[in-house]
């Protein structure tokens, strides 16, 4: 006896279902179906707190952070923004040329800007880049599904941040304040 095409689905089904559940997703590791590494590189600037240019290979990236967005300091449409000048030093004394790093991509490859988006590590420590300015308080979290592996861990920084009044929460009271 041959099985109705509606029961031959039910594991194709269950097995997208779980995918996106995210059964078997441990804290930490990329998203299911993801690529995990799109290389190693070294930067070439930090453009401001959130964003830098990594050479991979010989080919120039812009890449966006994932997860967070730091007050701006460069947006041709909005002013600067308080402690953005300090997000963006944090960053390139974090980043300084020539550092390697690792970039974890998250489900998406790139913004609507081209920009590649990445989780960056230092490759020397194993620093969460990203991580760390959410812990320091130079960046609010900023999540758009389906780029969610580090939402969690994010989240929690920048909510202990605010909690200690650490970075932009104690010096200008949360984001999006212009400087004074």
């Amino acid at each position: 006896m041959a099985s109705s095409p509606i029961i031959r689905l039910v594991p194709a089904a269950l097995a997208v279902a779980l995918s996106i559940a995210g059964c078997g997703h441990s804290p930490g590791a990329a998203a299911p179906g993801t690529t995990s590494a799109p290389g190693v590189g070294r930067v070439t600037r930090v453009v401001d707190g959130d964003t830098i240019v990594v050479d991979l290979g010989g080919r120039s990236e812009k890449v966006r952070l994932l997860g967070i967005d730091t007050p701006e300091t460069k947006s041709p449409t909005k002013p600067v923004q308080c402690y953005g000048k300090e997000a963006s030093a944090h960053t390139a004394e974090l980043l300084d040329p020539g550092t390697e790093v690792r970039l974890e991509r998250d489900v998406e490859e790139r913004d609507a800007y081209g920009r590649l988006l990445a989780y960056v590590y230092r490759t020397a420590d194993g620093l969460f880049v990203n991580l760390d300015l959410a812990r320091g308080g130079y960046a609010s979290l900023l999540t758009y599904a389906p780029n969610v592996a580090h939402a969690g861990e994010l989240s929690s920084a920048v909510d202990d941040a605010r909690t200690r009044q650490a970075g932009l929460w104690g010096a200008c009271g949360g984001p999006g304040r212009p400087a004074a």
